[in-house]
């Protein structure tokens, strides 16, 4: 800790002192799983404190040297991480495999990109640091699983003797013999190290002659396909031709397994991360590589626009324009963040924002346009005119020009959406409005949106358009 007691004075000139407060609780008193892998969200909701801060707390715990980021992509079937990495720039492949589910999937930021912070060796050495010296089942909750998986810190030996038949560390280079009474079901032997799995259909009459099956861990973990075995006595021969050790074991998919897989928990996503200002302020051009395309099923787009601001600098002249201007941009930058979206870009007197869900968006537009009319409200005049425009849908996250930016139709249409807006108006579209989120923040504020129907540029079909006045 004294190595980190400078650190966190540097951190308390950026971080809120709660947060950092509870940043050196954590590190100088947490367990070592506590300090591994750590869920933001979990992290600030068990300690009272605001998600977007803490968050934005452990980017610049990260900067700075005390946590170390990882970029881990997750089995969206049973939370495993499938492939850990310390940027984003390190999920090259352009599909990922879980053997456990025998199953491939095109990386996603939305839910497959989990965003974690482990306590830098540096700071304090843990148990995951060295993982292959950890117990059997704290490799499985520490490293296997996701932060978005709820593996209960007590009681996950007793939910385990519903589901494994049974395990053990094998080390490298080394043989073993399992010997199991096989129960009638579907049995998956299966390594969390190489991830490694055979899967045993068990099924028939039971037998009493011992039945043999061979496996051999190598440094490609994949599934070997299905054996088609009978209830009864099983010797099971296993082989480590890996550098490190494997820990295999013999896991029913029954009820209890699958119940133990579906327990999961909110964690920071990848898409939510590009979408925070701290991170986009901190790791400008560190994220994506130039030839990654990263798809998103789901992100809100936000377009605003000062209507005739070219008119403003003839009206009061370029210093007090540019100042106007300039206040309305840093009002803007900070509804944005407050609201946990981030900035894209600006492009004269316009501004691109995204945000992970629409509500978000909605309600930094709301605070937008009562922000411009207090500003207005202040001057006397009606100089600060605001356009608006919202659309959510899926994406791709690129780089452009030195720049983690997105592209597609989504964008265009959001962009195009701001254009038909009018000064102090709002204008989104049915896919924005059909969000339950957005609907509750209408509701609350009194607000109606009235339907528009209006042709786009570039887009063949209808596109369905609210205004809120």
């Amino acid at each position: 800790m004294s190595t980190a007691k400078p650190l966190f004075a540097v951190l308390r000139q950026s971080v809120s002192p709660s947060v950092v407060d509870a940043l050196e609780v954590l590190v100088r008193t947490g367990s070592d799983a506590d300090l591994n892998r750590v869920n933001c969200i979990v992290f600030a909701q068990q300690r009272g404190l605001d998600v977007e801060a803490v968050i934005g707390g452990f980017l610049h715990a990260a900067r700075i040297g005390l946590f170390d980021l990882s970029w881990n992509m997750l089995c969206p079937g049973c939370g495993g991480v499938l492939h850990a990495g310390m940027t984003l720039k390190s999920l090259d492949h352009a599909t990922y495999h879980c053997a456990l589910c025998s199953a491939g999937y095109e990386p996603t930021l939305d839910e497959m990109v989990e965003v974690t912070f482990t306590v830098s060796p540096r700071i304090r050495r843990i148990g995951a640091h060295d993982p292959h010296q950890l117990a059997m089942w704290d490799y499985a909750r520490q490293v296997f699983w996701s932060s978005g998986t709820d593996i209960p810190d007590d009681g996950f030996s007793e939910l385990l003797q519903d589901v494994v038949l049974d395990a053990i560390e094998l080390p490298a280079g080394e043989r073993a013999i399992l010997s199991v009474h096989l129960p009638e079901g579907f049995i998956i032997v299966f390594d969390p190290v190489s991830h490694t799995t055979q899967f045993l259909d068990v099924k028939g009459e039971a037998t009493r002659e011992r039945q043999q099956v061979s496996l051999v861990f190598n440094s490609v973990g994949a599934a070997k396909g299905t054996v088609e075995l009978r209830p009864g006595p099983l010797r099971l021969s296993l082989e480590n031709h890996t550098d490190t050790r494997v820990l295999p074991g013999l896991w029913i998919a029954n009820d209890a397994m699958h119940a133990l897989l579906g327990r999961r928990r909110p964690f920071v996503t990848a898409k939510r991360l590009l979408s925070n200002q701290t991170f986009r302020d901190l790791y400008r051009t560190d994220t994506i590589a130039v030839d990654q395309r990263f798809k998103i099923t789901s992100l809100t787009f936000l377009f605003t626009d000062l209507k005739g601001s070219t008119a403003l600098y003839d009206q009061v002249g370029d210093l007090v324009a540019f100042d106007l201007v300039r206040a309305h941009f840093v009002v803007i930058l900070d509804i944005v963040a407050a609201e946990g979206g981030a900035v894209v870009k600006t492009i004269g007197d316009a501004v691109m924002a995204t945000f992970p869900t629409p509500d978000r968006a909605l309600a930094a537009a709301l605070q937008m346009r009562e922000a411009m009319e207090a500003l207005n409200r202040e001057r006397g005049r009606e100089d600060l005119l605001l356009n608006i425009g919202l659309h959510e849908g899926p994406c791709l996250a690129v780089m452009l020009n030195d720049r983690q930016d997105y592209f597609g139709q989504t964008v265009n249409v959001a962009s195009r959406v701001q254009h038909l807006a009018r000064s102090q108006s709002i204008f989104t579209t049915g896919q924005v409005m059909r969000n339950a989120d957005v609907a509750r923040l209408l509701e609350e504020a009194s607000l109606i949106a009235v339907p528009h129907h209006a042709d786009i540029r570039g887009v063949a079909d209808k596109v369905e358009l609210f205004e809120i006045p």
